[in-house]
């Protein structure tokens, strides 16, 4: 039954939110007639009314499992059982709808193949993501083995995520944001902090402040791991990522094309053996000239 809060929204995209599957796999149900709104097959743009009844009749298609790929990829350690990697900016970590190639994936797979069977099948080895427009490092399991204790260790909030972000003014020294997140009301594609989203908790602090303009670099610290967590938080204390377009960070007085974030440590027991690794990763180049810039 169509909820209140969904009130006049599309019929894929509520099915989508509700369901978790992507647009694509929900519009390819619509068009098969396969989602019914009181009984009756619909479009896919279908405007919902509160307390209509939607019936999906069947499920999506398993995604194909990726393939190999010629996609350079920067490993930063590596052993039998897992892979730091560190991924640029414009990269995505695996395929999905509309982006069948070219992923972070599709590269692992081509430099290590076995990794194939790791996991979960349409994305392999892959235990946590970044962002599209986020660099930096992420770890990637070789094992089965590998991939059951990282992703054990990543419940038990055990694998240590620091990220390097840039924000407009100037935060508290020092602060943890304790704000649930969940799908934005207003705009279906983004994030928000709201009643009845998901825990996430994220941990700051202010590493160098600029007056010229007023923005300040913070190291952040990832308790939980919600999509769009560190930018979510940040533009929800009015402290917004220079350059993310999507949450209000796009300002004229400081042109970068991509959000400044970046994932720069990353720790965590190694599965086997136990002793801890701990990886970093300086900024990229676009990153570190604009800092370079505003202490000149």
């Amino acid at each position: 039954m169509v909820p209140a809060a969904l009130d006049g929204e599309r019929l894929d995209r509520t099915v989508a939110l509700l369901a978790g599957w992507s647009r694509s796999e929900v519009q390819a149900l619509v068009d098969s007639g396969a989602v019914l709104v009181s009984g009756e097959a619909a479009p896919k743009s279908r405007r919902l009314v509160e307390g209509e009844v939607v019936r999906v009749l069947a499920e999506p298609q398993p995604q194909a499992p990726p393939v190999a790929g010629d996609v350079e990829i920067d490993v930063r350690y590596a052993d039998a059982d897992v892979l730091v990697v560190a991924k640029p900016a414009g990269m995505i970590v695996h395929p999905g709808a509309g982006h069948p190639s070219g992923t972070l994936v599709n590269g692992i797979l081509s430099r290590y193949p076995e990794v194939a069977a790791v996991g979960e099948p349409h994305r392999p080895g892959i235990v946590h993501r970044l962002d599209r427009d986020t660099s930096g490092l992420l770890v990637v399991a070789r094992s089965t083995e590998a991939y059951a204790s990282l992703v054990h260790q990543l419940a038990a909030r055990a694998v240590e995520r620091r990220y390097l972000a840039l924000v407009w003014g100037t935060p508290a020294r020092r602060a943890m944001i304790d704000a649930p997140i969940g799908r934005s009301a207003s705009r279906r594609t983004r994030m928000a902090v709201r009643d009845g989203g998901r825990e996430a908790r994220t941990g700051f602090e202010v590493v160098e402040s600029f007056s010229s303009p007023e923005v300040s670099l913070l190291e952040c610290r990832l308790e939980t791991g919600r999509t769009h967590q560190i930018r979510v938080h940040l533009a929800a204390i009015d402290h917004p990522i220079v350059g993310d377009a999507a949450y209000g960070g796009a300002r004229a007085t400081v042109q970068l094309g991509r959000p400044f974030l970046h994932a720069f440590r990353l720790a965590f027991d190694h599965p086997v053996s136990g002793g801890r690794i701990e990886v970093e990763d300086p900024l990229p180049g676009e990153l570190a000239a604009v800092l370079e810039e505003m202490r000149a």
